[in-house]
């Protein structure tokens, strides 16, 4: 990883799908802490003007709100399309400045992302997860054991939300990303949990 971001990543990333709605992304993105999350911009199955322009929906929230906003695929569209950085597979880096993310599933995977010194990288699943119903999970020892490997800022993806944090700092994760974990709603405060 390179210095230049280990102090500007953060620690909490919004991952797209095109099972949850637009409004309910946008809405997720809304809620992300101003400065402090960022968002990994996938929708590979939309069509290209459909993804750019919820792409552009999407930067309009993350500039507003001071969240690194990366796109999943090619590097160039990344560039072209004004995006903080770039998440995926390859051998390429970007320009100056820009952020490097890449995905890893397993050791292979983990070596590669190392090789291209991801500033990024995305060890998943660490628990099971329905958007990949019936893949194998890594759980605690495995995810432990490959993040001690990565030298760098690794965060888990995979069944995971704010109730893991004090649990995914001690398998050596700087963080966590999520789908449904970020883009379904609070739930409602019950009368009790509200402060007289």
């Amino acid at each position: 990883m390179h210095r230049r971001h280990r102090k500007k990543l953060p620690g909490l990333w919004l991952i797209t799908d095109e099972r949850v709605t637009d409004d309910a992304l946008l809405e997720a993105a809304e809620r992300l802490p101003k400065g402090r999350a960022g968002i990994i911009f996938r929708h590979y199955r939309t069509e290209r003007d459909g993804r750019r322009a919820l792409f552009a929906a999407v930067r309009e929230i993350a500039r507003r709100r001071r969240l690194v906003l990366l796109l999943a695929g090619d590097r160039r569209d990344a560039a072209a399309w004004k995006a903080d950085g770039w998440h995926g597979h390859g051998r390429k880096r970007l320009g100056r400045g820009m952020i490097r993310s890449a995905p890893a599933h397993d050791a292979r995977e983990m070596a590669a992302a190392r090789l291209v010194r991801a500033d990024m990288i995305l060890l998943s699943p660490l628990f099971p997860t329905r958007s990949h119903p019936g893949a194998r999970s890594l759980g605690r020892v495995r995810f432990a054991a490959l993040a001690r490997v990565a030298d760098g800022f690794v965060l888990a993806l995979g069944g995971v939300n704010a109730a893991h944090e004090p649990m995914l700092r001690a398998i050596g994760a700087k963080g966590w990303a999520a789908i449904d974990g970020l883009t379904r709603s609070p739930p409602a405060r019950r009368k009790a949990d509200i402060p007289d």
